[in-house]
């Protein structure tokens, strides 16, 4: 299929009437006041368009991990990733790793992981095998997690929004060259969403990403509170709250249920869809309990259909409305990675393959 016909541009309304109401200010610039004033019309209705348009395809698949042995651009990663489109993924999430040394440090800066050449040959392979391109960065911090990270004096958190501004518009400008159909301009950054620097952030990734603009809030208690949703397109949220007991399905469900008719109440406020950007869990016994926990934190035996089950549970929960797509912690572009035996997030080789085929395909097996 060709690119073209493959690639829906996810751009909002609100960014399409920003562009044309800056055009027709500089081309009358030396003309008629009625000219400026049309200009600034098209900017002020842009902000009351309905965002729902800023996503006019469903986003689902799973955030991709590139192994060492097999980077993207490979012909092995391409068999990972053509095997992810035959389960019926739409979309892959791309994912940049920035580093911080420690939460309270103001020194955030590249990842060695994924330089500016190879986000791009990630893109294009994407792209090339039908998906849509979404860019992810996350902050990888030793030892901790993004929502740690909280500077330790108001001079630092200057500088840190400074720097992560810098590598932002570094990785957009990337994203938009290259044909990205959305960018999130943050990852569960919890203990910064608060800072009113976010917003001259989000006006300097608008400036140069025409594509839908979103940010992932950790979990619907962070998303509730963002006060800059209004200048996005779109609410991102990953999804990883307390599930329970393995067997105890009754109160998984009930769980389920409550975060996501808070999603739907906050759709509903803010006017705009929602983008589950993660949900998953570890292939392991007792893993519902603490979705969020790696194979790294806890030692468990394999327990493939758990796995299966929970994801199941939970596309049924989230097929509503207001959410625009889910996409699944993790797939890697080792092809053989995963398996009956793993206890890692990856689906790949495990029974929730099939789960993932009947929800997007509507070709189910038995099961």
């Amino acid at each position: 299929m060709a690119r073209t016909s493959i690639r829906i541009y996810l751009v909002s309304v609100f960014a399409a009437c920003r562009r044309t109401a800056g055009f027709l200010t500089a081309v009358n610039s030396k003309r008629s006041h009625k000219k400026l004033a049309l200009g600034a019309l098209l900017l002020w209705m842009s902000t009351m368009v309905s965002p729902n348009a800023a996503l006019v395809q469903r986003l689902d698949g799973f955030n991709v991990v590139a192994t060492p042995d097999h980077p993207f651009g490979s012909p092995t990663a391409g068999r990972a990733l053509t095997a992810a489109r035959h389960l019926g993924a739409t979309t892959m999430a791309i994912i940049p790793f920035l580093w911080q040394e420690t939460p309270s440090s103001s020194n955030v800066g590249a990842g060695s992981d994924m330089s500016d050449q190879t986000l791009r040959v990630a893109i294009r392979q994407v792209h090339r095998l039908g998906f849509f391109a979404v860019v992810k960065p996350h902050i990888w911090v030793p030892g901790s997690w993004a929502g740690a990270v909280a500077p330790d004096s108001e001079n630092a958190w200057q500088i840190w929004f400074t720097r992560y501004r810098d590598q932002l518009v570094r990785i957009a400008r990337i994203a938009a060259e290259e044909g990205a159909e959305a960018l999130a301009v943050g990852t569960e950054l919890t203990k910064t969403s608060q800072r009113p620097e976010w917003r001259a952030l989000i006006a300097a990734a608008r400036a140069v990403f025409p594509g839908t603009l979103y940010y992932i809030a950790h979990n619907v208690d962070e998303a509730e509170i963002i006060p800059f949703w209004p200048m996005l397109d779109a609410i991102g949220v990953s999804l990883y709250p307390p599930l329970g007991a393995d067997d105890d399905r009754t109160g998984r469900l009930k769980a389920m249920k409550l975060v996501s008719d808070r999603l739907d109440a906050l759709s509903s406020r803010e006017g705009k869809v929602i983008l589950v950007s993660e949900i998953g869990l570890r292939s392991a016994r007792g893993a519902a309990a603490k979705p969020w926990e790696s194979a790294e934190e806890r030692d468990a035996p394999a327990d493939v259909q758990l796995q299966a089950d929970v994801l199941a549970d939970w596309l049924a929960v989230l097929d509503r409305p207001s959410i625009r797509g889910v996409l699944i912690w993790r797939w890697f572009t080792d092809p053989a990675a995963g398996g009956p035996n793993d206890t890692d997030f990856t689906v790949q080789g495990k029974p929730a393959e099939a789960i993932l085929s009947c929800q997007w395909t509507t070709v189910c097996q038995r099961r």
